[in-house]
């Protein structure tokens, strides 16, 4: 399928892959039928090349892309995937896993996916570890270029700076700017390709004011979470008709961002350690799976995963103490898991 004349379309960075700027996020569609999938994601195809987004941790999202792109000439869509795994074994096997359900004999873009501790870096660059893992698949054709993703900014920008990653993945949205500043700078000046995660804030952000903003952004793919043909047809007209913020646009999204300045966790990481074991960024994720994407069982099952619950909490307060943006942590971790848990 040819590139279509209304979307904008750039070179991810050095991968020279020429994506649209409007990308399919694969989170939402876990929640979708498979048909219902199906229909979301062909609607999005039949409006251009496409560039897919997936990961292994995405329950029954590689299946139901896999349905959707069976038959679909291979040169019309590029997919990117991304696994947790951070030895060369783990990394071997979750490819694999990866090209068999999701029924294809490559994938474009292959990432280290949530890289946020020293620990994953050590292990991940390991003589023998995930990144050499990703580095032979990458020799074998199994995988066409290796990337990075990350809610820490600092990270993710030391990372690229390494030149080790063609692509780097980040939360970026008119409420979440901070990569403007260091990061991306930096990934134009080593030309690694730009794809922003969590364009709409987890559904927090009014979708046609989020989406246009990628419009004059140094920005190759937004990856927004379509699960509807409507979806789709919303948010490709707001990158390809809607045009650029305006000014009484732009002070509308500072608004918004002041009245979410409270409540809105960033994902940075700085309140933790948690001296109780709480992971308590994954409690704010799970939790807008909970409320924002209506993915209650999914959220469920990942609560019920964690090796430390949120009733660890003592409210000791050191987490709001390191919190850069001030957020009353321990109250909020109190109201979160009593929704998420009420009735189970």
């Amino acid at each position: 399928m040819a590139e279509n004349p209304e979307m904008k379309y750039s070179p991810l960075g050095r991968t020279r892959l020429s994506v649209p700027l409007l990308g399919f996020g694969g989170i939402p569609i876990q929640r979708a039928t498979r048909d219902g999938a199906v229909a979301a994601l062909r609607r999005y195809m039949e409006k251009g090349t496409a560039f897919i987004d997936t990961a292994r941790g995405y329950s029954d999202s590689e299946e139901k892309i896999g349905a959707a792109i069976a038959g679909v000439p291979r040169e019309d869509y590029i997919l990117a995937c991304k696994t947790m795994a951070r030895t060369g074994a783990d990394m071997i096997r979750d490819i694999d896993l990866s090209l068999k359900t999701l029924g294809v004999d490559y994938i474009d873009l292959y990432q280290c996916h949530n890289v946020r501790y020293d620990t994953d870096e050590e292990v991940l660059f390991a003589s023998g570890g995930g990144f050499d893992a990703l580095v032979d698949a990458r020799k074998a054709g199994k995988i066409g270029h290796i990337g990075i993703t990350g809610h820490q900014v600092e990270r993710m920008t030391r990372l690229i700076g390494t030149g080790m990653f063609e692509t780097v993945q980040i939360p970026y949205n008119f409420n979440e700017d901070k990569p403007e500043r260091r990061l991306l700078p930096l990934a134009e000046e080593k030309n690694v390709g730009v794809i922003a995660m969590k364009p709409l804030g987890g559904g927090a952000l009014p979708q046609d004011l989020a989406m246009r903003f990628f419009l004059d952004k140094p920005v190759h793919v937004a990856i927004a979470g379509m699960e509807s043909p409507e979806m789709v047809d919303q948010n490709f007209r707001s990158v390809t008709k809607g045009g650029l913020l305006t000014p009484a646009e732009i002070a509308e999204t500072h608004e918004i961002s002041r009245e979410l300045e409270q409540s809105y966790c960033r994902r940075c990481d700085y309140c933790q350690p948690c001296a109780q074991g709480v992971d308590i960024s994954k409690i704010f994720i799970i939790y807008n799976y909970f409320t924002r994407y209506n993915m209650r069982d999914f959220a469920l099952s990942q609560y019920g995963a964690l090796k430390v619950g949120g009733d660890a909490c003592v409210k000791c307060g050191r987490c709001a103490e390191r919190c850069p943006y001030n957020l009353p942590i321990p109250e909020m971790i109190e109201k979160y898991v009593a929704e998420i848990t009420a009735g189970n």
